[in-house]
């Protein structure tokens, strides 16, 4: 069989360890990673390798030569484009003078120990065109998940999901078996990836594509702290690995060739000496891997770090948690920090101090008796991900502060075009408008331009991103669920959130901290574009039937939440002849968050200010002027379930009179009353995610006329596809003046059912697990896969799905009576708790 090797990556994730060499090349117990993948491939019997290089290949050509010193034959080559993975494997392999029917592809930079011999013989076995191989994970969100049938046929994929879309917590690793016969489906000389392009295709066409689930360890060592971790599993024998040096009698101890330990220095755990080190009296070493000719002075205590070549650690120096790389100088009693990262060519001044997480990168000193501030100033909170379902939310002057605000607005500059124009805005509060300010020099510094639209509703600047020349922007403001914490929320040009590919390409740059920024005469310029709110209010107009609003002479009641719709919105009204009955219609920053129960309060006092002047309806906006919350004409407040329904059936009724074709589009957690009102009225209803991306994206579908959730946000995509509260109203009273009815004569027409919610608390490292004990669970069941898992039985269903943000699953079930619901609802939760369980 042959062995295909890819190790073209660049490594980004892992700067500063990878700015003088390529991944591949990272050394894990002193051996670079792919020599340790070569001898994998040995013992599995795959002695004919080629190599796939592209970044710094002098450095693995060097290194790993022809092969024969690790008992194998090695040749490389190298693509002339980015042909993309499968591509780039097809190529190599129509390169290769002798054919071989099997090859095996495996990544030059993970750590793992798993039997590559059984995975062949599964595929053989199988009769399989490719198997991928798979492994399973705590945390399978930064992956590619594969789902699999009882026989280990691949029946679907996904490609690193949102935690609703975690079927289960099989991944796949990267490693392939592919057959000969798969080069018929690979073009020549284009970009072709196998898990995008190739495995769809093979699933497309039927042919047989297998998952072979493997046992053993298995890490991609894609990040700093990953990389640590990894060296520290290799110590404590968590993977098999082929340590060198000589074990020493009665220690976990390996010291390599011509090194001199003291007898009064300390080893204790498991450690790593490479070959010509100097460890003089009274050092201590725990749980660590010392490289090639390191000089460790006298007194110096190192815990659980991973030192390269070359290095020389002073008098009386203290690391732990750290990396240092290669023929760098930490000079007596300096100090490094926990999950500090010091680079090549560096020296590390005497008795300074070198904050935790601080990244120190190639070439630099610091100064004695110096302290270097931490460049990342989050712990753990922000080590992994920094955008949440709904945008970046953190406490205000803690987590995100002026400091984190500019470093992120640069990420996110860095990642446009030079030249580029995004848009900013904000609340009206304060510290949004610190941040706000924060953030737009950071984008500036990268070339990047500025419209600045201050205190401005984010549906407007929605909007006007789709028609003023703008790529997206940024929106700041106090959070309306806790007056402590501030939200940056993100959108594209299309005025939808951002994409959760482009917020992961921002969170590489925040952390690669390595953004190219703008020479002097190319920093970006602040505009403030004056005819905004006017190109806001006449695309507004033009989209709804003014007149039909104007003869219905509504009488309305509008709760403004305090936001910054007050603006905008009463001029509106105004021109829609509408007599408005105006609540918390100023601009109070000290306001715009409500607790829960001063959200009941305030729809209550709605209720009653409806009631006691016989009004038509009532709405109340929250403050970001996105959702809007219903009150019908007598009096009485419309949960969210009945209110998507109510707008729905007003939706389907307006596309009926005016013979519109079409879909609507509802979470997946919607009511089944949906489906009944659609069916009746001759439309399709399209089931969508329930993260608000998810389901703005349904909008931008052909065929939606109208889009709805069950937390007050409603689309009409005629008019854009983002939530839009004041839109929102306007339309819902265009459609009523329309069918000449009152709110609470519709919604009896809604047909009967009974929703129960509930959750279940889960760990997060346990998710995966859940959700695929779920899928294995619901296996010949009808089952849908959007955003957890919903199983249904005849007309009645329940849905498990992980929360984004916190540890625990919702479950929600609908059926025809309420106990029917909360047995449903009762069942899983029980399920859950037992996985839990049986899992300790």
């Amino acid at each position: 069989m042959k062995g295909i090797i890819m190790a073209g990556g660049f490594g980004t994730r892992l700067r500063p360890l990878t700015n003088n060499l390529p991944k591949p090349m990272v050394p894990l117990a002193n051996v670079p990673i792919m020599e340790s993948i070569v001898g994998l491939c040995k013992k599995s019997g795959i002695k004919d390798l080629t190599s796939l290089l592209y970044f710094q290949p002098e450095s693995i050509t060097k290194s790993l030569g022809d092969g024969k010193k690790f008992g194998v034959k090695i040749d490389y080559t190298f693509p002339d484009s980015d042909l993309g993975t499968a591509g780039s494997v097809a190529y190599a392999l129509r390169q290769t003078k002798k054919k071989s029917q099997s090859s095996l592809v495996i990544s030059g930079d993970v750590l793992t120990d798993i039997d590559l011999t059984k995975a062949m013989e599964f595929h053989k076995k199988k009769g399989a065109i490719a198997t991928i191989v798979l492994t399973r994970v705590e945390n399978p969100l930064s992956f590619g998940i594969v789902i699999t049938s009882g026989s280990g046929r691949i029946v679907r994929f996904l490609e690193k999901p949102s935690w609703g879309e975690v079927f289960s917590d099989t991944i796949n690793t990267g490693i392939y078996i592919l057959e000969k016969k798969v080069l018929d489906f690979i073009p020549e000389g284009v970009e072709f990836d196998f898990s995008k392009d190739l495995f769809p295709l093979l699933l497309e066409k039927k042919l047989p594509l297998y998952g072979y689930t493997a046992e053993g360890y298995w890490k991609d060592v894609g990040s700093l702290e990953e990389y640590r971790q990894a060296n520290m599993d290799i110590l404590s024998g968590r993977v098999a690995f082929d340590i060198p040096g000589e074990k020493l009698k009665d220690k976990n101890v390996y010291l390599g060739e011509g090194s001199k330990v003291d007898l009064q220095s300390e080893l204790s755990g498991s450690v790593v000496i490479g070959k010509g080190t100097k460890v003089e009296a009274g050092v201590k070493i725990s749980n660590s891997i010392i490289g090639d000719n390191v000089t460790l002075e006298e007194g110096a205590h190192i815990t659980d770090s991973v030192v390269w070549h070359d290095v020389t650690i002073g008098h009386g120096a203290r690391l732990q948690e750290n990396v240092v790389c290669n023929s760098t100088i930490i000079k007596e009693g300096a100090h490094l920090g926990e999950g500090a990262i010091v680079s090549d060519f560096c020296r590390i001044g005497r008795h300074s101090n070198v904050k935790a997480n601080v990244k120190v990168w190639p070439y630099k000193e610091v100064d004695d008796e110096a302290t270097l501030a931490s460049s990342l100033i989050w712990a753990d909170k922000w080590n992994k991900s920094i955008f949440s379902t709904y945008g970046v939310t953190g406490l205000a002057n803690v987590e995100i502060t002026p400091e984190f605000a500019a470093k992120l607005g640069a990420a996110y500059g860095a990642s446009l075009h030079k030249g580029s124009i995004v848009s900013t805005s904000r609340d009206s509060h304060k510290t949004s408008r610190m941040i706000n300010r924060a953030v737009m020099t950071g984008i500036l510094s990268t070339g990047v331009n500025i419209h600045d639209y201050g205190v401005t509703p984010m549906p407007v600047v929605r909007y006007i991103s789709r028609t003023g020349g703008e790529l997206g922007g940024i929106h700041s403001r106090r959070s309306p669920f806790d007056p402590a914490l501030v939200d940056m929320k993100f959108f594209d040009d299309t005025g939808m959130d951002l994409h959760s590919g482009d917020e992961k390409s921002i969170e590489r740059l925040f952390y690669r901290e390595d953004f190219a920024r703008a020479p002097i005469d190319e920093t970006g310029e602040i505009s403030f574009p004056a005819q905004a709110i006017e190109s806001y209010m006449a695309g507004f107009m033009s989209a709804i039937n003014a007149d039909v609003i104007r003869e219905a002479n509504f009488k309305i009641v509008i709760d403004y939440s305090f936001g910054s719709s007050t603006r905008i919105f009463p001029s509106i009204l105004g021109k829609l002849n509408c007599e408005c009955i105006s609540l918390n219609a100023n601009l109070d920053p000290s306001k715009v968050t409500r607790s829960a129960e001063e959200f009941e309060h305030s729809l209550e006092q709605l209720s009653t200010i409806v009631r006691s002047l016989n009004a038509d309806i009532g709405f109340m906006l929250d403050a970001g002027a996105e959702k809007i919350f219903m009150v019908d004409d007598t009096g009485e407040i419309i949960d969210s379930e009945s209110a998507l329904s109510l707008v729905t059936l007003l939706a389907l009724k307006s596309a009926k009179r005016l013979k519109k074709k079409g879909t609507i589009a509802v979470p997946v957690t919607a009511s089944r009353a949906v489906d009944t009102m659609a069916s009746s009225y001759g439309y399709k209803v399209k089931r969508t995610k329930t993260a608000p991306r998810g389901v703005m994206e349904s909008a931008l579908t052909k065929d939606v006329f109208f889009v709805g959730e069950n937390m007050g946000g409603y689309i009409f995509p005629e008019f854009q596809s983002a939530f839009d509260g004041m839109f929102a109203i306007a339309k819902t009273l265009e459609m009523l003046a329309a069918e000449g009815v009152k709110p609470h004569k519709l919604l009896r027409e809604i047909p009967p059912s009974f929703m129960i919610k509930d959750r279940v608390s889960c760990p997060w490292e346990s998710k995966g697990m859940i959700m695929r004990k779920l899928a294995e669970n619901s296996r010949g069941k009808k089952v849908m896969l959007i955003d957890g898992i919903r199983i249904s039985t005849g007309r009645d269903w329940v849905i498990a799905y992980p929360s984004q943000t916190n540890s625990y699953f919702h479950v929600e079930a609908e059926a025809t009576t309420e106990d029917k619901a909360v047995k449903l609802v009762s069942s899983y939760k029980t399920k859950i708790s037992k996985w839990l369980k049986e899992k300790r």
